[in-house]
């Protein structure tokens, strides 16, 4: 993740009485800075420094890669994690199957992933399931003081006051500045760019594609966000906290029983859960967001691998939640990082949506409803920001 270098204008540099020449200099070197901060390396990669699975810093993957037998006679890898996702999402774990994942079950050149499954047929199915019209606002306002992750920060400001005019007849004009890892804070929904994870040596995303051939100097070359397409798609609410009768606490893991008790209590089950529809679940965990934003940040309820792996089997398009990364953290595994992520995202291409506002809905008992989505076309970009609605 790459931080942006914001340049003043060339008026309000000149006011602290930089020459051409000197403001020539200035420039260049904040390119150069720049150009570092987009070259630094952990193990050849674009990637900062590195956090062991033991919580060592090192520069190098390869001080953390270290064999063990499998008491097979065959030697695996321990896992690292990128520390710039802050324990966010990117697992960075050896796969010993990992390229049964590639190529995708919708082409070796495909980027679009599981939005794929949003044909006429699906939009037209979840048009049919509007009765009422009413609309649930599923995303969180952007704002300062949100809950941020890690080193992820979000700023916005008014140039000028005004920004531009007057212009004839008097008319002024605000514009805002915006900084920060736009497409990763707040409701935030996950690319195909965004996690992927070491395989015998290379990191590897969705479709088995490289570090190497994704990126680029202004953003993703592949796997950008513009690739995923519009979702207009069949909604089900899955309410855990509802069925337990309390929210979640941080660490507790969502289980296939759970799923299941969760969705007899609403008069469903498994079999209802077909290809193409997006899954959202409500672990109470956002009650939290702007009342206590440091328990909020500190850990989250949610499913694991075996859930993950069951949404995968179902076909779904998107599983969102009320949480910052939808499933359990601390997880099941120290040696695992994050293995939900690296199953949907980089193995499977199935999008994530993360910080959902899904109280109202669960509030309302509302199980069923139409999920409409467009990301923000950043091209290049790992994510975006947004709010999704769902439609009864």
């Amino acid at each position: 993740m790459f931080r942006s270098v914001q340049l003043k204008r060339l008026e309000e540099i000149k006011m602290f009485g930089l020459n051409s020449d000197r403001f020539r200099f200035v420039t260049l070197l904040v390119a150069l800075v720049a150009v570092l901060a987009l070259t630094r390396t952990c193990a050849g990669a674009r990637r900062q420094q590195c956090q062991c699975t033991d919580g060592r810093l090192v520069d190098s993957i390869d001080e953390c890669l270290q064999t063990a037998d499998d008491g097979n006679g065959e030697t695996v890898q321990t896992s690292t994690t990128d520390t710039q996702d802050n324990g966010d999402s990117g697992t960075m774990t050896e796969s010993e199957t990992a390229a049964d994942f590639w190529p995708s079950r919708w082409g070796a050149d495909d980027q679009a992933g599981s939005s794929n499954w949003i044909t006429a047929e699906k939009v037209l199915e979840a048009a049919n399931l509007i009765e009422t019209g009413d609309i649930y606002e599923l995303g969180r306002q952007y704002r300062h003081g949100m809950p941020l992750f890690g080193t992820r920060t979000y700023s916005l400001t008014i140039p000028g006051a005004p920004t531009g005019g007057p212009f004839p007849g008097g008319l002024i004009y605000h514009d805002e500045f915006i900084v920060g890892e736009l497409g990763q804070v707040g409701t935030q929904f996950d690319g195909l760019g965004h996690v992927g994870y070491i395989h015998n040596g290379v990191e590897r995303f969705y479709n088995g594609l490289t570090e190497d051939e994704i990126m680029g100097g202004y953003g993703l070359q592949q796997l950008g966000v513009e690739q995923i397409k519009p979702i207009f798609a069949r909604g089900i609410l899955i309410d855990i906290a509802g069925y337990k009768g309390e929210m979640l606490d941080a660490g507790t893991v969502v289980t296939m029983e759970d799923v299941n008790g969760a969705l007899e209590a609403q008069g469903m089950s498994e079999d209802d859960i077909t290809d193409g529809d997006v899954v959202l679940f409500h672990y109470g965990w956002g009650d939290l967001w702007g009342v206590d934003d440091d328990r909020y940040n500190a850990g989250a309820p949610g499913i694991g691998l075996e859930v993950g792996k069951w949404l995968s089997g179902q076909n779904i398009t998107l599983v969102g939640a009320d949480t910052w990364p939808v499933e359990v953290v601390p997880g099941v595994d120290d040696a695992d990082a994050f293995p939900v992520h690296k199953h949907l995202l980089a193995e499977n291409g199935i999008l994530i949506h993360e910080n959902l506002d899904l109280g109202t809905l669960a509030d309302d008992e509302v199980y069923e409803f139409a999920y409409i989505f467009v990301r923000v076309p950043f091209k290049g970009g790992t994510g975006s920001p947004g709010s999704p609605i769902a439609v009864k």
